[in-house]
């Protein structure tokens, strides 16, 4: 398997254009000689724009990504460094293992980032307002914009394939309309058509009262509590009913994503109420211009200040998360990985379950660890050990690595 994979490296041209075209970034070598293409300069300018990887593709790849930190990031670019990462895990796996295995942990890595990612995604749509204040997150913000017209304008369209149910739906009220006569023609409006007439004064108003007033709300109400329980049905359906083929990494964050909604709903409450002080109330105050206070611009910067610094903060607790998952990492928080533990057991020691989870192993005796407690980096332990372990691991993989791929 390890031949097959460095025949994989041989047969792919990997150089400083094909890790820069993938990434969706233009290499400067290029630019800089795109006027030498034409003649005698046309071979210098292939020569460079083809050279391999050093240390100058990777300065390019970092100057790129803090220009475009400085004017804001999109969805596409950070998608885009997602699967970069993910790449290169997959590649570091199939080096450590093979390429199955390597292609399950990282399979089961995506999956739990997406996870994060949807909810990344959401919480940016209900930050959007407080998010075109700031320049760095006006593009995501915009992003979000352009996914909520386009959701919208599919859902005002019931006839297309993403939604099985909007079609049988439309083909029932369709087909019991009668385009002639422009009467009802299903059975249920047939059967009360055919009632003698002596009877209609009792049967029309229960008739109306199901077609007109209580059927439509009625039905209004379970779409309503399907899309609000749609994703509790489906982490019940998955983590609990199929647990035995879930993996453990999967449910453990999907667990965590659930548990830590109860805890974030308290911090976006208090920037929401912050957030319509300013906008409803101080404002108005300061356009009014009567009996202003000389503390009220103060008192609007320091509130629009704290709102910014409490969505970014939480986007970026998200982040964290996010690529812990992507990476095949656990992380602690107080509280909150006791309880998504207590749902889903401890860690299997198995290679599909990620990364290490040193809280597990603790004394329930030891409260030593205060308020605060710490558990080292991606839950190795905070003992002398442990710290030295990591370097020291590095090296002997890096070598491994470069003996396996250089020796004949």
């Amino acid at each position: 398997m390890l031949y097959i994979f460095k025949l994989l490296f041989l047969l792919i041209n990997i150089n400083q254009e094909t890790v820069l075209n993938w990434l969706g970034i233009a290499d400067p070598n290029v630019q800089n000689l795109s006027a030498l293409e034409y003649g005698y300069g046309s071979d210098i300018a292939a020569s460079t724009s083809t050279s391999d990887i050093s240390l100058e593709t990777f300065r390019i790849i970092v100057d790129t990504l803090w220009l475009k930190l400085q004017t804001g990031l999109v969805l596409t670019d950070i998608e885009t460094i997602l699967f970069f990462i993910a790449f290169i895990r997959f590649i570091i796996l199939a080096i450590r293992y093979n390429l199955k295995t390597s292609f399950y942990i990282t399979c089961i890595g995506i999956v739990a980032a997406y996870l994060w990612y949807r909810h990344f995604i959401e919480m940016i749509s209900v930050y959007q307002t407080i998010l075109f204040r700031i320049p760095v997150t006006q593009k995501l913000a915009m992003d979000i914009m352009q996914i909520q017209a386009i959701k919208a304008a599919n859902n005002s369209v019931p006839l297309r394939w993403s939604n099985p149910f909007g079609i049988i739906w439309t083909a029932l009220v369709r087909g019991s309309q009668s385009q002639s006569t422009n009467s009802m023609i299903d059975p249920v409006s047939m059967l009360f058509a055919n009632i003698p007439e002596r009877f209609r004064e009792t049967t029309d108003p229960f008739y109306y009262a199901i077609y007109r007033d209580y059927g439509p709300q009625a039905i209004k109400l379970v779409r309503d509590l399907a899309r609000d329980i749609s994703s509790l049905a489906a982490y019940t359906f998955v983590t609990r009913i199929g647990k035995r083929y879930c993996p453990y990494f999967v449910r453990w964050h999907w667990t965590f994503i659930l548990i830590f909604g109860f805890l974030e709903r308290v911090f976006m409450n208090i920037g929401f109420r912050a957030n319509y002080y300013v906008t409803l109330v101080l404002i108005p105050q300061l356009k009014e211009g009567i009996n202003v206070p000389t503390y009220l611009n103060t008192e609007i910067e320091f509130l629009n200040i704290f709102v910014a610094s409490l969505a970014l903060t939480h986007l970026v607790i998200i982040l964290f998360a996010l690529l812990h998952a992507l990476c095949g990492q656990y992380f602690y928080f107080p509280f909150l990985t006791e309880n998504a533990e207590l749902h889903i057991g401890k860690r299997p020691k198995t290679v599909y379950s990620g990364g290490y989870t040193s809280w597990q192993d603790r004394d329930p005796a030891d409260i030593k660890r205060g308020l605060i407690p710490w558990y080292g980096w991606f839950g190795r332990g905070t003992d002398s050990q442990n710290r030295w372990q990591i370097g020291n691991k590095l090296k002997k993989f890096t070598r491994k690595v470069f003996r396996r791929l250089f020796n004949n």
